[in-house]
């Protein structure tokens, strides 16, 4: 009779206890969700051949070198040349994203050597990277802090939050096989221009620059690295890891990521609070001069001590003490010295004001253009002279280029006129002068007391090597020889000086450079 009841039983014994209490519908759907995305989503992954193709791409070779340091050339190359095209190259050559999302990997499954060997061609990897884009800008004579460099200068937490949605997409992508969505990772996350940055800053000695753009760096390959490893968590890649050492990882995980919010929350309070300032300056002083007016050029110096703000104002009158009420207005608002300094230009009505504002405008865009013009002739005359742009000389007022060319091998005087003409032609409205290094000048030929068309050539380039160099001239011919040639010099306002020293040769007029302690003074 027991025994029957006990039979009896055993059904409804053997059925799963069911969830009581308050949170019971809460409860039975996690369980719910977590038995359907371990049997329909899951399920279908192939653990193994996830792992070996990521396994694949994570180790450190001399193809894994090769790209690096191209990709690291790339990015710096079109981060001095402000190219936001070359940068997003440099980002796709980059092979950083393999050992990164290798590492993630590597630490959910709890494989030791494959971590070392992801964490050693990670390291290698930006060792390269720095080291290669170090080196290209010590060569390059454009080592200037452009609008690209700095915009990765100031990481913040928005950046946390790119760098986490794009591993994100980059982990789902190599676990259901979508291998084509990495291509948008490596645009997103940016691996390489941070660090092409880096090395920029260690070539310049800007440490500043350097720094900014370290953390940025580490803080795009932890966040990958760190969701890499939490999504291969999520979908069950088998572990060799303890419940404890799981535990401690996640926790390692949360630090990390809490480490790295702090310092970039912090940076992105910042900016929005310089752009808190920026806004009130320019609504203060905007409504300072009222709606017919216009303020144009707005800039704040934030590292100022104390803190300025410029400003350009077109208005129908002029406010005297604007600048002393709007000081006093903006550090009472701020807690904190700020100065300000505008600039008002007077006009009639507010539509003149709209239309001065827009040449303004225009006129600062034909500066900009203006200096990058000149910046690109003082880079190809420094190019072409073999020196650094520091020792071109340039002369805006006047419209005039000056730079002394190193000698080059196998250059002659005419290699040197040539390449003065080419520059010249690119810069039509500027006078270009290259003086060629000192050198060996060519004789004159004077054939039945004229000078033929090959002697008249060797004369103007003698003639013009001179009007370019800081020295003297000496010649030797005989005197009716001396006397052609020097007609020829005084049109050009040139003079050189009879030297007994040089071997006179008939039918010919030899020169040659006088030395700076030679008398100067002695005429032909």
């Amino acid at each position: 009779m027991k025994d029957a009841q006990a039979d009896k039983a055993s059904p409804e014994q053997s059925k799963p206890k069911q969830p009581s209490g308050p949170f019971a519908p809460v409860t039975g759907s996690i369980r719910l969700f977590r038995r359907w995305w371990r049997v329909a989503v899951r399920a279908d992954v192939d653990q193994q051949a996830v792992i070996d193709k990521i396994r694949e791409d994570s180790g450190f070779t001399p193809h894994f070198a090769f790209m690096t340091s191209m990709s690291a050339g790339i990015a710096i190359l079109g981060l001095l040349l402000s190219s936001p095209a070359v940068v997003i190259g440099a980002m796709l050559l980059s092979p950083l994203m393999g050992p990164i999302m290798g590492a993630g990997f590597a630490l959910a499954i709890g494989d030791s050597v494959w971590l070392r060997e992801s964490a050693k061609a990670i390291l290698y990897g930006t060792i390269i990277s720095v080291l290669f884009a170090a080196l290209v800008v010590t060569l390059s004579p454009l080592q200037t802090v452009t609008a690209e460099i700095a915009a990765r200068t100031r990481p913040n937490l928005f950046d946390l939050a790119i760098a986490l949605f794009s591993a994100l997409a980059g982990a789902y992508a190599m676990i259901r096989g979508r291998m084509g969505t990495i291509v948008g990772v490596a645009i997103a996350t940016a691996l390489m221009p941070p660090l092409a940055v880096v090395g920029f800053g260690l070539a310049t000695f800007n440490w500043s620059v350097f720094g900014g753009s370290a953390l940025l760096f580490f803080t795009n390959l932890m966040t990958i690295a760190l969701t890499a490893s939490a999504m291969a968590r999520l979908y069950g890649f088998r572990s060799d890891l303890s419940e404890r050492q799981s535990q401690i990882q996640i926790g390692f995980m949360v630090v990390i990521f809490i480490g790295l919010a702090i310092p970039l929350g912090y940076s992105l309070q910042q900016i929005a609070w310089e752009a808190n300032v920026s806004r009130s300056a320019n609504g203060y002083i905007k409504d300072q001069f009222g709606d017919n007016a216009r303020v144009a050029q707005l800039a704040i110096d934030f590292r100022a001590e104390p803190m300025l703000v410029t400003a350009s104002v077109f208005t129908p009158r002029i406010l005297p003490g604007a600048d002393s009420q709007s000081a006093r207005v903006l550090s009472r608002t701020f807690d904190r010295p700020i100065a300000v300094k505008i600039e008002q230009y007077r006009v009639e009505t507010g539509a003149d004001a709209a239309n001065a504002e827009l040449a303004a405008a225009q006129m600062q865009a034909q500066q900009q253009a203006a200096e990058i013009k000149v910046s690109q002739l003082r880079e190809n005359l420094a190019l072409i002279a073999g020196v650094s742009s520091e020792d071109v000389v340039i002369d805006t007022a006047k419209r005039r280029a000056v730079v002394t060319a190193k000698p080059l091998p196998g250059a002659s005087l005419e290699t040197y006129y040539a390449l003065e003409q080419r520059v010249s032609a690119l810069a039509s409205q500027w006078t270009v002068q290259i003086a060629p290094p000192v050198m060996g000048l060519p004789d004159v030929k004077i054939t039945d007391g004229v000078l033929d068309d090959q002697a008249a050539r060797q004369l103007d380039l003698i003639i013009w090597a001179s009007q370019r160099s800081p020295l003297g001239l000496a010649l030797n011919g005989s005197d009716a020889d001396r006397n052609i040639v020097a007609k020829r010099l005084a049109e050009k306002n040139v003079t050189a000086i009879r030297k007994t020293d040089i071997a006179e040769r008939s039918n010919m007029v030899r020169f040659r450079w006088l030395s700076p302690q030679e008398d100067e003074t002695e005429g032909l």
